[in-house]
């Protein structure tokens, strides 16, 4: 037997144990397990099976090592079928986690156990695919294909009870996995019950699948995965048998294995899991985090607060005055009333993290115990080492002191205290209480235990942290600026906001660029833009007014009511304002432009090429280390589309020559904006990709 699956007797029942910590992966070995111990109960005149798993969970899924690998004998598909089609009556019981592969083989069984805590789900459109070892065919024959589509085309995680109420559990009960499944399986045997294969169960009653495909497709904003795993549903319904909607199951899941979103969705995965992984902090350990502080009660000062007492963190908050700090805890107090909406705090947390774990305060005395600072007071340079001489005046020694800063120079801020070896930068997207995204900032003189103790917050708020050097708008920020100037030049040729927002959803992204603006306020890009102005434009670089004339007129956005769009109190989303097309026309004819048509597609090329040159400037230079950092920040910082995996995934699997030839190609129209990255240029000309440097 394999010693990744146990095998036992106990009186008539064969026990095949799950041992391949930590989550009992379905590795080739454990196939082969599974496989052997059916054979030998079978053999040995066995009348009953338990499968289970030892350790903290049921069979959690893949084994993620064999990702991108040749799949090896036993295939799981022929090894459902296998357990399916045994003689003797095969039992699962589940705990922990039963996912992907692990909710096929439970399937599998002719009965399903499980304790209460068990979650069960099969999460494969997560990763590009779909379910392909019958989880297409078998979970519509328990549990209906209204309760499949919703598992299957979401992902989504089932807890126990509610999969009992579905079909999918034959009972829940409280226990040792081992025991009650034993005694389950023993009161099976004793009431003289019936193997039940699912396949031999009848196919469920069709529904209108054209509509729910195209439903699923637009709901995920062009995410072909679930879409595509509505027709295996479909197939259980209309297939001639079982078998026929297997291979077409198959055929669906090959399809995907073969596709560009597959390739992106699986770095995705692999990458959430490397960014935060440097050899530089290897052995070094972070500072205690017991006590926060946080400077600026704003939408973005209240949601960090709301992110670390979420946590568990005590948080003292400072404001200029009791009003300003009473209006932050209505902030904070408002946040987590959503998360108690949401199921994701109960009132009693509620309660006690604004009774006994956040502190208001007015001065910044109240932070001398404070383990770490996070100021998120007003983007201006001034204020910000305002700031920090008082916090190197008041905190003890030891302590961290953070910078928010979304564009500014942090080795600048940390010289406005006498210990720049304790400040980072930690550039939190809002709302931060939301957003997973942390940029963890290092400064020139920030020791590695100050980057260690960013990395050790970020985790402990469940953020995807991701290191950046120091440059204006550090890795996010700067490429933004990039591909933001490519949509104004866009617009001032010819193309308007509304299509460029269009073309750019319809590419996947959550929001088109003018529609973010409205929402992140456009005096936030006025001020930028008048900052560069004021530090000088690049010799033959283009600029545009139109944006500003919004401005001047107390346009900026939705908190205005008013931006690109029109907004409604009430209504979600906005309309076309009709003063904006007026300003940019003006401006087009002070500047001498002619329009032209933009097709969707050349809008989307070259808004994703702009994005791509800026980022390998970024890797380049190194304020990010690897491509894969680029990908995760754009990914969880600015809704790129995660079925691309990010621009920089997206640019390999486009070819690097071609976008090189398209860069080359627009330099004739604009030399000053068209410049390739020297690291792109290197790249091509050496035959690699950007995959190539996130292993190196």
């Amino acid at each position: 037997m394999s010693q990744v699956i146990g095998y036992e007797r106990v009186g008539d029942i064969a026990v095949l144990a799950a041992q391949n910590p930590p989550v009992n992966a379905l590795g080739m070995d454990v196939r082969r397990g599974l496989l052997a111990g059916i054979e030998r109960a079978e053999a040995e005149g066995a009348r009953a099976v338990l499968i289970y798993g030892q350790g903290r969970t049921y069979f959690a899924g893949a084994d993620i090592r064999e990702f991108g690998k040749p799949p090896q004998d036993p295939f799981l598909p022929a090894l459902c079928d296998r357990i399916e089609a045994s003689p003797l009556l095969v039992v699962s019981s589940l705990h922990g986690t039963a996912l992907g592969g692990g909710l096929e083989v439970a399937l599998s069984s002719h009965y399903r156990i499980a304790v209460p805590s068990a979650k069960l789900g099969l999460p494969e459109v997560n990763l590009g695919i779909l379910p392909g070892a019958g989880g297409t065919q078998r979970l519509p024959r328990v549990a209906g294909v209204q309760a499949a589509l919703d598992m299957i085309t979401t992902g989504r995680h089932i807890p126990a009870p509610e999969a009992l109420e579905m079909g999918v559990l034959d009972r829940v009960q409280d226990g040792d996995p081992r025991q009650i499944g034993l005694d389950y399986v023993a009161e099976l045997l004793a009431a003289g019950a019936s193997r039940r294969p699912v396949c031999d169960m009848p196919a469920p009653a069709p529904i209108d699948f054209d509509a729910a495909y195209e439903a699923v497709l637009k709901k995920g904003r062009g995410q072909l995965s679930p879409a595509v795993a509505v027709r295996a549903i479909q197939a259980a319904c209309e297939a001639e048998s079982f078998a026929a909607g297997q291979a077409r199951e198959r055929e669906l899941f090959m399809d995907l294995m073969a596709s560009d979103q597959r390739k992106g969705l699986i770095h995705a995965f692999f990458s959430e899991r490397a960014v935060s992984k440097l050899p530089e902090l290897a052995g070094i350990e972070p500072r205690a985090l017991q006590q926060i502080g946080v400077i600026g009660g704003g939408t973005m000062g209240a949601g960090i607060a709301t992110s670390a007492l979420l946590a568990g963190l005590p948080v003292t908050l400072v404001e200029m005055s009791q009003d300003a700090a009473h209006t932050a805890r209505d902030r904070i107090a408002a946040n987590l009333s959503g998360a108690v909406k949401r199921g994701k705090l109960s009132q009693n947390a509620h309660d006690d993290i604004l009774g006994n774990r956040l502190a208001l305060a007015t001065d910044y005395d109240a932070l001398r115990s404070a383990d770490l600072v996070i100021e998120a007071v007003f983007e201006d340079m001034e204020v910000k080492k305002q700031v920090f001489t008082h916090l190197d005046a008041v905190c003890k020694d030891g302590a961290v002191l953070a910078t928010n800063t979304s564009y500014l120079d942090i080795n600048e801020i940390a010289q406005a205290t006498g210990r720049p070896g304790d400040v980072i930068g930690l550039h939190f997207f809002s709302p931060a209480h939301v957003m997973k995204l942390l940029e963890i900032v290092v400064a020139d003189d920030s020791a590695p235990d100050v980057v260690a103790t960013g990395f050790a917050l970020g985790k402990r708020l469940r953020k995807v942290s991701v290191r950046a050097g120091v440059c204006d708008g550090f890795i996010g920020n700067r490429i933004l600026s990039a591909y933001r100037a490519c949509a104004d030049h866009m617009v001032l040729d010819g193309a308007s906001p509304y299509q460029i927002d269009k073309a750019l959803t319809d590419f996947g992204f959550a929001m088109g660029p003018f529609a973010v603006s409205d929402l992140a306020g456009l005096d936030i890009g006025w001020a930028t833009r008048k900052r560069k102005r004021a530090a000088g434009l690049p010799e033959g670089a283009r600029d545009s007014t139109y944006a500003d004339r919004l401005c001047e007129a107390g346009h900026f956005g939705q908190k205005t009511g008013k931006g690109y769009y029109s907004y409604t109190s009430g209504q979600r989303g906005g309309v076309p304002n009709p003063e904006v097309i007026p300003l940019i026309e003006a401006d087009r004819v002070a500047q001498g432009i002619t329009p032209r048509v933009f097709s969707e597609d050349e809008i989307v090329r070259r808004y994703m090429v702009a994005m791509v040159n800026e980022a390998a400037r970024v890797v380049g230079e190194g304020i990010a280390r690897r491509p894969l950092d680029v990908d995760m920040v754009l990914l969880y910082g600015y809704g790129f589309p995660r079925f691309w995996g990010g621009p920089l995934k997206w640019a390999d699997i486009q070819g690097l020559p071609d976008i090189l030839s398209d860069i080359r190609e627009w330099s004739k129209e604009d030399a000053c904006f068209w410049q390739p990255a020297p690291l792109l240029e290197e790249l091509v000309a050496e035959g690699r990709d950007f995959e190539s440097l996130n292993t190196a």
